[in-house]
Protein backbone atom coordinates (compact mmCIF):
# COMPACT_ATOMS: atom_id res chain seq x y z
CA UNK A 1 0.00 0.00 0.00
CA UNK A 2 2.79 2.35 0.96
CA UNK A 3 4.55 1.56 -2.33
CA UNK A 4 1.39 2.38 -4.29
CA UNK A 5 1.04 5.76 -2.59
CA UNK A 6 4.70 6.52 -3.27
CA UNK A 7 4.35 5.71 -6.96
CA UNK A 8 1.21 7.84 -7.19
CA UNK A 9 2.88 10.78 -5.47
CA UNK A 10 5.90 10.46 -7.78
CA UNK A 11 3.64 10.45 -10.85
CA UNK A 12 1.84 13.58 -9.64
CA UNK A 13 5.12 15.38 -9.00
CA UNK A 14 6.47 14.37 -12.42
CA UNK A 15 3.32 15.58 -14.16
CA UNK A 16 3.48 18.85 -12.25
CA UNK A 17 7.10 19.39 -13.21
CA UNK A 18 6.28 18.71 -16.87
CA UNK A 19 3.40 21.18 -16.78
CA UNK A 20 5.62 23.84 -15.22
CA UNK A 21 8.27 23.25 -17.88
CA UNK A 22 5.71 23.60 -20.66
CA UNK A 23 4.32 26.74 -19.05
CA UNK A 24 7.80 28.23 -18.76
CA UNK A 25 8.50 27.42 -22.41
CA UNK A 26 5.25 29.03 -23.47
CA UNK A 27 6.04 32.13 -21.44
CA UNK A 28 9.50 32.33 -23.04
CA UNK A 29 8.03 32.20 -26.54
CA UNK A 30 5.42 34.78 -25.59
CA UNK A 31 8.16 37.03 -24.23
CA UNK A 32 10.18 36.60 -27.41
CA UNK A 33 7.14 37.47 -29.51
CA UNK A 34 6.54 40.56 -27.41
CA UNK A 35 10.13 41.68 -27.88
CA UNK A 36 10.02 41.32 -31.67
CA UNK A 37 6.51 42.76 -31.91
CA UNK A 38 5.89 40.85 -35.12
CA UNK A 39 8.66 42.73 -36.94
CA UNK A 40 10.58 41.37 -39.91
CA UNK A 41 13.98 39.88 -39.13
CA UNK A 42 16.83 41.15 -41.32
CA UNK A 43 19.72 39.65 -39.37
CA UNK A 44 21.30 37.72 -42.24
CA UNK A 45 19.98 39.59 -45.27
CA UNK A 46 22.31 39.72 -48.24
CA UNK A 47 22.91 42.84 -50.29
CA UNK A 48 20.43 41.56 -52.88
CA UNK A 49 17.73 41.05 -50.24
CA UNK A 50 18.25 44.54 -48.86
CA UNK A 51 18.05 45.93 -52.40
CA UNK A 52 14.80 44.02 -52.99
CA UNK A 53 13.27 45.62 -49.88
CA UNK A 54 14.32 49.07 -51.04
CA UNK A 55 12.78 48.55 -54.48
CA UNK A 56 9.33 48.38 -52.88
CA UNK A 57 10.01 51.10 -50.30
CA UNK A 58 11.53 53.94 -52.38
CA UNK A 59 9.64 56.36 -54.61
CA UNK A 60 10.74 59.38 -56.65
CA UNK A 61 8.53 62.46 -56.56
CA UNK A 62 8.59 65.34 -59.02
CA UNK A 63 11.06 63.68 -61.41
CA UNK A 64 8.86 62.07 -64.05
CA UNK A 65 9.23 64.07 -67.25
CA UNK A 66 12.05 66.59 -66.89
CA UNK A 67 9.70 69.42 -67.88
CA UNK A 68 10.20 71.45 -64.71
CA UNK A 69 12.92 74.12 -65.15
CA UNK A 70 14.44 73.06 -61.82
CA UNK A 71 14.41 70.17 -59.34
CA UNK A 72 13.07 72.35 -56.52
CA UNK A 73 10.04 70.08 -55.96
CA UNK A 74 11.82 66.77 -56.54
CA UNK A 75 12.51 64.32 -53.72
CA UNK A 76 13.33 60.72 -52.86
CA UNK A 77 10.89 59.15 -50.38
CA UNK A 78 11.74 56.07 -48.30
CA UNK A 79 8.83 54.46 -46.45
CA UNK A 80 7.28 51.06 -45.78
CA UNK A 81 7.03 48.57 -48.67
CA UNK A 82 3.92 48.90 -50.80
CA UNK A 83 3.71 45.18 -51.62
CA UNK A 84 4.75 41.84 -50.13
CA UNK A 85 5.78 41.66 -46.47
CA UNK A 86 4.95 45.12 -45.12
CA UNK A 87 6.06 44.55 -41.51
CA UNK A 88 8.45 47.02 -39.92
CA UNK A 89 12.04 45.76 -39.92
CA UNK A 90 13.36 44.52 -36.58
CA UNK A 91 16.60 46.41 -37.25
CA UNK A 92 16.84 49.53 -39.45
CA UNK A 93 18.84 49.39 -42.66
CA UNK A 94 21.57 51.90 -43.37
CA UNK A 95 20.46 53.58 -46.61
CA UNK A 96 22.38 55.90 -48.92
CA UNK A 97 20.70 58.28 -51.37
CA UNK A 98 23.31 59.52 -53.84
CA UNK A 99 23.28 62.02 -56.71
CA UNK A 100 25.56 62.37 -59.75
CA UNK A 101 25.53 64.29 -63.02
CA UNK A 102 26.51 63.00 -66.46
CA UNK A 103 27.73 65.58 -68.97
CA UNK A 104 28.18 64.92 -72.69
CA UNK A 105 31.72 65.25 -74.09
CA UNK A 106 33.35 64.42 -77.42
CA UNK A 107 34.25 60.94 -76.18
CA UNK A 108 32.06 59.58 -73.38
CA UNK A 109 29.75 61.06 -70.73
CA UNK A 110 31.64 62.57 -67.82
CA UNK A 111 30.31 61.67 -64.37
CA UNK A 112 30.51 64.03 -61.38
CA UNK A 113 29.54 63.34 -57.78
CA UNK A 114 27.03 65.83 -56.35
CA UNK A 115 25.75 64.68 -52.96
CA UNK A 116 25.27 61.62 -50.77
CA UNK A 117 22.69 61.53 -47.98
CA UNK A 118 22.83 58.75 -45.36
CA UNK A 119 19.85 57.69 -43.27
CA UNK A 120 18.35 54.69 -41.48
CA UNK A 121 15.06 53.14 -42.55
CA UNK A 122 12.86 50.38 -41.12
CA UNK A 123 9.58 51.07 -42.92
CA UNK A 124 7.97 52.44 -39.78
CA UNK A 125 8.22 56.09 -40.76
CA UNK A 126 8.61 58.11 -43.93
CA UNK A 127 11.99 59.65 -44.74
CA UNK A 128 12.16 62.31 -47.46
CA UNK A 129 15.36 63.49 -49.14
CA UNK A 130 15.02 66.65 -51.21
CA UNK A 131 17.11 67.00 -54.35
CA UNK A 132 20.17 69.20 -53.76
CA UNK A 133 19.87 72.82 -54.74
CA UNK A 134 21.68 74.11 -57.80
CA UNK A 135 21.56 70.97 -59.95
CA UNK A 136 22.35 71.83 -63.59
CA UNK A 137 19.27 71.92 -65.79
CA UNK A 138 20.83 72.33 -69.23
CA UNK A 139 19.47 75.83 -69.64
CA UNK A 140 23.00 77.07 -70.43
CA UNK A 141 23.22 74.83 -73.49
CA UNK A 142 24.89 71.93 -71.70
CA UNK A 143 23.76 68.36 -72.35
CA UNK A 144 23.60 67.06 -68.79
CA UNK A 145 21.48 64.51 -66.95
CA UNK A 146 21.06 63.79 -63.25
CA UNK A 147 21.32 60.28 -61.80
CA UNK A 148 19.96 59.42 -58.36
CA UNK A 149 20.18 56.05 -56.62
CA UNK A 150 19.11 54.56 -53.29
CA UNK A 151 21.04 51.61 -51.92
CA UNK A 152 21.74 49.81 -48.65
CA UNK A 153 24.99 49.64 -46.73
CA UNK A 154 28.12 51.73 -46.92
CA UNK A 155 28.89 54.33 -49.63
CA UNK A 156 29.83 52.87 -53.00
CA UNK A 157 33.47 52.01 -53.61
CA UNK A 158 35.27 52.83 -56.85
CA UNK A 159 34.36 49.60 -58.63
CA UNK A 160 30.69 49.92 -57.65
CA UNK A 161 30.10 53.37 -59.14
CA UNK A 162 27.64 53.81 -62.03
CA UNK A 163 28.53 53.80 -65.72
CA UNK A 164 26.51 54.61 -68.82
CA UNK A 165 26.38 52.03 -71.59
CA UNK A 166 24.68 54.28 -74.18
CA UNK A 167 25.02 57.76 -75.62
CA UNK A 168 23.75 60.38 -73.19
CA UNK A 169 21.28 61.68 -75.77
CA UNK A 170 19.37 58.39 -75.77
CA UNK A 171 20.29 56.85 -72.40
CA UNK A 172 17.63 55.73 -69.93
CA UNK A 173 17.48 53.83 -66.65
CA UNK A 174 18.31 50.50 -68.34
CA UNK A 175 21.56 51.98 -69.69
CA UNK A 176 22.97 52.61 -66.20
CA UNK A 177 25.21 49.86 -64.82
CA UNK A 178 26.48 49.58 -61.24
CA UNK A 179 29.27 47.28 -60.10
CA UNK A 180 27.21 45.91 -57.21
CA UNK A 181 23.92 44.10 -56.59
CA UNK A 182 22.94 46.23 -53.58
CA UNK A 183 21.39 49.08 -55.58
CA UNK A 184 17.72 49.20 -54.64
CA UNK A 185 16.48 51.67 -57.23
CA UNK A 186 17.92 54.35 -59.51
CA UNK A 187 16.62 56.97 -61.89
CA UNK A 188 18.40 58.72 -64.77
CA UNK A 189 16.38 61.88 -65.20
CA UNK A 190 15.55 63.22 -68.67
CA UNK A 191 17.64 66.16 -69.80
CA UNK A 192 15.85 69.44 -69.12
CA UNK A 193 16.57 70.53 -72.70
CA UNK A 194 16.39 67.28 -74.73
CA UNK A 195 16.84 69.10 -78.05
CA UNK A 196 20.34 70.11 -76.90
CA UNK A 197 21.43 66.49 -76.41
CA UNK A 198 22.31 65.24 -79.87
CA UNK A 199 24.18 61.96 -80.15
CA UNK A 200 27.94 62.45 -80.02
CA UNK A 201 27.66 66.19 -79.51
CA UNK A 202 30.35 67.98 -77.51
CA UNK A 203 28.98 70.49 -75.04
CA UNK A 204 30.54 73.02 -72.68
CA UNK A 205 31.21 71.98 -69.11
CA UNK A 206 28.34 72.84 -66.77
CA UNK A 207 28.71 75.59 -64.25
CA UNK A 208 29.52 74.24 -60.76
CA UNK A 209 26.50 73.30 -58.68
CA UNK A 210 25.93 74.82 -55.28
CA UNK A 211 25.91 71.38 -53.68
CA UNK A 212 28.93 69.59 -55.17
CA UNK A 213 30.65 67.32 -52.70
CA UNK A 214 28.00 67.09 -49.98
CA UNK A 215 28.05 63.99 -47.82
CA UNK A 216 25.31 64.03 -45.19
CA UNK A 217 24.21 61.44 -42.65
CA UNK A 218 20.94 61.53 -40.74
CA UNK A 219 20.10 58.45 -38.61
Amino acid sequence: MHSTHTRFRHAVLTAGATALALLATGCWYASTGARTGGCRDVGDWSGREQAAWLRTAVAFHGTTDGADPSYAQASVVVRGPRTGDVRVLCRPLAVQVEFWTFTATTTRPEMSFVMRYGLSADGGRTRTVAFPAGLPTGQDGTCVQVLVAAYAGTPLAGGELPELTADLATAGDVDVRFGTARIGVHRLLPAQGPAQCHAGRSTPRPSPTASTGWDIYHP
